[in-house]
């Protein structure tokens, strides 16, 4: 397989942010596992939701934000924090800070993320096209 080119995938827009999926059981094959980075803008972040049938590990990679996991008091994250989140538990992270919180996703199995397609405020911008970190 080799290295993931981030060009040849769609980038996911929201009014929270962007995500791009590197790897997943629709875009990889023989893959799994769904990893992406996510980036939620300041002040913004996706609210209490779970994922049924996939367990979810997030990686900061810069920033900070409030963490809520299986409806227990929220606790800070930055960078260099882990977050399990077992199967079907329901959680939300918030960017609480003035840049981007940047984090890594992973989901097991993957296929959680087809979910965001059908949310009301999702967008794709097309292979090798960038995207406005606010949308008009």
């Amino acid at each position: 397989m080799g290295t993931v080119d981030p060009k040849k995938y769609e980038t996911q827009t929201f009014d929270w942010g962007v995500i791009k999926w590197l790897v997943s059981p629709d875009n990889t094959p023989g893959a799994n596992i769904t990893f992406g980075q996510v980036v939620l803008l300041p002040g913004e972040g996706h609210t209490r939701h779970n994922h049924p049938q996939s367990e979810e590990i997030l990686y900061v990679l810069s920033g900070t934000g409030r963490q809520m996991v299986d409806d227990k008091p929220e606790f800070e994250v930055r960078a260099g924090d882990t977050i399990y989140i077992p199967t079907a538990i329901h959680h939300s992270t918030v960017n609480t800070g003035w840049e981007p919180l940047v984090l890594l996703a992973i989901y097991n199995p993957g296929g959680a993320e087809r979910d965001l397609r059908g949310l009301p405020d999702f967008q794709a911008v097309p292979p090798g096209k960038a995207p406005a970190l606010k949308r008009a």
